[in-house]
Parts: C-alpha cells; structure tokens; sequence
C-alpha cells in the first residue's frame, strides 16, 4: 500500500514537474519603448526558445539576470499569469549622434556617449562640427566648450516640441548652429532666442511646401522684442 502511495506521489510530482517546465510565455505587452517596436524588442527579450519558457524566465528575474539590449537603459518584466508578462523599457535618453570611425555615436543630455551603432534612429539628428578628441564609450565626448551640450539640448528640444525632423544639425567654431532640412539650410546663428527662432520657423514651414525648397533660410536676426519680424530666404 505504501509503496503505490509512493509511486502515485513520485508520478503525481513528476507531472507538475512536467507541466511547470512545459509553461511558455505566449503574450507579451511592452510599454516605454520608442526605439524598437514591440516585435523587434520582444526578440530581444527572449532571443531563444528557452528564455520564453515561464520558469526559465521567472528566475532569471529573482537573480537579476537580464539581456543586454542597445539603447535600453534597463526593463522590468512583471508576470500577469504563467503565460502572459508585461514589460516596461526605460530606453537611453538620446540627444544626437555623432559619426566616428563608420559608427553612429550616440550621446545623452551631458555629452556622454551612451551607445555606438550603426543603427539609424528616427527623430535623433546628426551632429556635426563639433571639435573632439578620442572616443570612449560611457564617457563624456571630448570637446573642449562643454557648454555646447547644453545649446544641443535646448535645441533639440525646441524641435521636438514644433515637432520639426532635422537631417543634421551643424555647428561653427563660435558655436553658431546650422539646420539642414531636406535642400535648405537654416542659419539659426548663436543660442540666444533658441525657441522664438525655431517658433517662426515652424510658422514658416507651415505655410511653405519644405519639398519645393532649396536654398538658405536666415533666421540669426530673429528679434522677439520687434513688431515686424523679418528673414531672408537665398535660393540656390
């Protein structure tokens, strides 16, 4: 009698083992991400058929174990049921890239390099100009005005907020930026009046087919404090 006790017990702890292992992650919802879309990320997240597996992935989880992913700064992945998580990504904040060396530096709000790729990311300008030393990754990029990281990040988000796409963002020795927007150039000249000039630009680019553009739009002389708001625009 013990003894099939025993074995039902063994088989019955041999199925729920079985069943425990056999458990697959089916549905996976993802949220924070800007970078990758979901298909993209969740490849990412579970690159093998074992790392789908609900058990496999539940410790990993208890041990910190996680995958490296470029321009996510971590994630979070939260069981809802033995087959469904939900995953929050907090991606790199990404100011610009720069070009060095056939890669695709990526660097955040203090300079820092934050990722070298040759992935192209959508919304985050290009750089160029700028004066700089040797490269390191996860350090600041080496320029000798520190301030101008400050000047790219307002500018940015200036753009970001008239919801502007820039192809590059040029710069000058004293500092002064350049936009270029498909066949024009944007001379936006120092920082000061940064969000008034990219204002009058998006006026400007709302009523004016960028398309049918080429030429060299002037906004350096941009006066906030004048009732008649004047630019220049030299076809080329």
């Amino acid at each position: 009698m013990k003894r099939t006790v025993g074995i039902i017990l063994v088989c019955v702890l041999l199925l729920a083992a079985i069943t425990v292992v056999s458990v697959r992650i089916t549905d996976v919802e993802i949220t924070g991400n800007q970078w990758y879309t979901n298909e993209q990320l969740e490849n990412l997240l579970f690159p093998t058929a074992v790392s789908k597996n609900s058990t496999y992935c539940f410790i990993r989880g208890i041990l910190k174990k996680k995958e490296t992913i470029p321009f996510v700064q971590d994630y979070k992945i939260t069981f809802v049921s033995p087959v469904k998580v939900e995953v929050i990504v907090y991606e790199k904040s990404i100011v610009g890239y720069i070009s060095y060396m056939g890669s695709n530096m990526y660097f955040d709000k203090d300079g820092i390099i934050v990722e070298s790729s040759a992935k192209k990311l959508e919304g985050i300008p290009l750089i160029s100009g700028l004066k700089f030393g040797e490269i390191v990754l996860y350090k600041p990029l080496p320029v000798q005005d520190k301030k101008i990281f400050s000047a790219i990040l307002n500018l940015t988000q200036s753009l970001s907020t008239y919801n502007i796409a820039v192809d590059m963002i040029r710069y000058d020795a004293s500092g002064n930026a350049t936009l270029v927007i498909q066949k024009i150039n944007v001379l936006l000249g120092g920082s000061s009046e940064m969000n008034g000039k990219i204002s009058e630009l998006a006026n400007i680019l709302s009523q004016t087919q960028i398309k049918d553009m080429r030429g060299t739009l002037d906004l350096q002389n941009y006066d906030p404090n004048s009732s008649n708001i004047t630019y220049s625009f030299k076809e080329r």
